[in-house]
């Protein structure tokens, strides 16, 4: 019974996994939405207590073992149990690979990558002795293709199409399921959450960041997906009795993964390479 699932959601501060622990919730799971920062959760902690939701809000920071450690004895504690681990914790990056430090991009992985191992070492034990549970991965379209001035985020999310559909064999003797999420743009805080390298004036990629940025705001302001959208799909593919794999969201993601299939490597470079430095837009 889905009302006897407890779930664990990273970064739910805003976006996704805002939508995502709200709904869960509001679907009787007893729901952890984690944050780093609990200050950043007095809107959830509002409607917690508006609505008397299966929700708590617990502090957990992807990046800090210690932190992973105490938030799962938590749960454990309250619980007994965790069957669902939804892994949304991150952020994006944009800029030339020339112009972002080793330090940014490793700062990336960390979150992105590295932080969700974490989750799933600390986790999988629990997992594996119930014979049973689901890990989601939020990954991104850019996990299935390359776009320029991106390479960081996008690079991360390629590590998690990796490491998920590897686990996925693994762990499928024990009962666990693996899940990826890969959206397509979404109305968030991820422009304002992004950070942005290499668009000072004097370097020379300024003129190719600026057009890049550009077409991420044009496209964000146009009709793209939801976070409610994405927590939906999500809640469709953990209620599933055989989820597949990947769950593609949005008519941008859908389409530009139509278009990677179908063309070759120097074809599809050149679809994305007009699509976003000419203005043509990513359509086909």
């Amino acid at each position: 019974m889905k009302d006897n699932k407890t779930v664990l959601v990273t970064g739910c501060s805003s976006g996704i996994g805002y939508a995502t622990c709200l709904l869960f919730a509001r679907n009787n799971f007893t729901t952890y939405a984690s944050v780093r920062d609990l200050s950043k959760a007095k809107k959830i902690q509002e409607i917690i207590n508006r609505e008397k939701l299966p929700l708590k809000v617990i502090r957990l920071n992807v990046n800090d073992n210690e932190s992973i450690k105490i938030a799962i004895q938590k749960i454990i504690s309250d619980s007994g149990k965790i069957d669902i681990l939804i892994n949304n914790a991150g952020y994006g990056m944009f800029g030339p690979i020339e112009e972002i430090s080793l330090e940014d991009i490793k700062e990336q992985f960390e979150t992105n990558f590295f932080g969700i191992i974490r989750l799933i070492k600390a986790i999988v034990p629990i997992m594996r002795k119930q014979r049973s549970g689901t890990i989601v991965n939020i990954s991104s379209m850019v996990g299935r293709f390359g776009v320029p001035l991106n390479a960081a985020y996008v690079s991360s999310k390629f590590a998690l199409e990796g490491l998920s559909e590897s686990i996925s064999f693994e762990l499928e003797e024990f009962g666990i399921k693996v899940i990826l999420i890969e959206p397509g743009v979404v109305q968030t805080d991820f422009l304002h959450n992004l950070k942005i390298k290499g668009n000072d004036a004097k370097s020379p990629y300024y003129k190719l960041m600026d057009l890049r940025i550009a077409f991420l705001k044009a496209t964000i302001n146009s009709n793209v997906s939801s976070s409610d959208q994405v927590a939906n799909t999500i809640l469709h593919a953990v209620n599933s009795k055989d989820p597949a794999l990947r769950y593609v969201i949005g008519n941008d993601a859908t389409n530009s993964i139509h278009v990677r299939k179908k063309l070759h490597d120097r074809e599809f470079m050149k679809w994305i390479r007009e699509g976003i430095f000419h203005g043509k837009g990513l359509t086909r």
